[in-house]
């Protein structure tokens, strides 16, 4: 009797376990097939309130004669500008070439926005003042690796309170300068790729709160202006499995404090970013503006740091995919501001004929 109640008992565990298998969605897809509902989204993209500005990352020369400047859909351009070229030395400070850029959008009735570069994807460039890189402020910057350990570029030390001091004061003489005549400012990604392993100095919630610390510094000297991070990922973590609330932090500090948030790399069938930047903005309630960039590669679903992204090998028959990211991005999102980059051929044969209305 106790061996047959022991072998229906057995039976029901074993029944509810695969029962329970089979109802079990696994939390890192929930939103995969979230973009499917805009497959069918055409060009011209309706009219809407999003305002469009085109990415041109450090080629600030190629906005002259550009064709976005004779679209009225486009509000103007968003151009890097690295710590490097703005203070290249201590407590000097040279914007030359903002107001170059801002002088000529405006002849066009374009506006400006500004995305301040402190880190690089290039082993060969440091976007870091050579002043920083000194042993008073813990050598200012360190390489990057990728997730093979190699070695991708560079960051600055925004966990080191003395190159925090130093940024804010940056952001400081920026905004005396532009507060007002800039549309926007916006803040480098989270994502770095360092760890107490590759820098002893670093740990994660040292980066964390470094990072709150420029945000902060980013909105006091920007008060009348919109301001703006790329909030992607953070070091040891990754959603949603590892979960340390690094990334909702930052999410829920923008918001308390009035700057707004986004991230790089439009990619909607990606889980990385479904998981991280894109299911934060999805998911939460905001009154700042979102923001997000549609970067080299993301025309064809791809980032620049993929391996496997070829460009020789696009096929010249590729679907446009601008209708569906601009739609995903209004209606899933929510955003307020699209960047997009201007990688050719996409630009000019996907991006200008869908935003145009001519």
């Amino acid at each position: 009797m106790m061996k047959k109640r022991f072998y229906v008992i057995s039976i029901l565990i074993l029944a509810c376990g695969l029962l329970n298998a089979q109802n079990w969605k696994n939390p890192s897809e929930k939103y995969k097939n979230a973009y499917k509902k805009y497959l069918n989204a055409s060009c011209p993209v309706p009219q809407d309130t999003i305002k469009h500005f085109a990415y041109f990352s450090r080629d600030r020369a190629l906005i002259i004669d550009h064709l976005f400047l004779f679209e009225s859909e486009f509000e103007g351009a968003q151009i890097m500008y690295s710590w490097k070229d703005l203070e290249p030395i201590k407590d000097q400070y040279d914007f030359s070439i903002i107001k170059k850029d801002i002088d000529y959008l405006k002849r066009f009735d374009k506006k400006l926005f500004v995305q301040l570069q402190d880190a690089t994807f290039s082993i060969k460039y440091n976007a870091v003042p050579n002043y920083l890189l000194t042993d008073e402020y813990g050598g200012g910057a360190v390489m990057q690796y990728n997730d093979d350990k190699e070695p991708e570029g560079w960051t600055a030390k925004r966990w080191n309170e003395k190159v925090q001091k130093r940024f804010a004061l940056l952001l400081r003489a920026l905004g005396d300068e532009f507060d007002k005549e800039i549309e926007g400012i916006n803040l480098q990604e989270t994502s770095i790729g360092v760890s107490s392993k590759t820098d002893s100095s670093f740990t994660e919630m040292a980066y964390v709160e470094g990072i709150k610390n420029n945000m902060l510094a980013l909105k006091t000297a920007f008060p009348n202006t919109k301001t703006m991070i790329y909030a992607n990922f953070f070091p040891g973590e990754w959603l949603p499995f590892n979960d340390k609330g690094y990334l909702k932090s930052i999410y829920k500090f923008g918001e308390n404090i009035g700057v707004g948030l986004g991230g790089p790399d439009l990619m909607v069938t990606r889980k990385g970013q479904l998981n991280h930047a894109l299911s934060q903005m999805h998911e939460g309630r905001f009154t700042v503006p979102l923001g997000i960039a549609i970067q080299d590669g993301n025309y064809i679903s791809k980032t620049g740091a993929d391996k496997d992204y070829e460009e020789d090998k696009v096929n010249k028959k590729r679907k446009n995919i601008v209708p569906m990211l601009n739609a995903f991005a209004k209606d899933f999102l929510k955003v307020s501001y699209m960047f997009w980059a201007n990688q050719k051929p996409y630009f000019e044969e996907d991006v200008l004929p869908c935003l145009s209305n001519k």
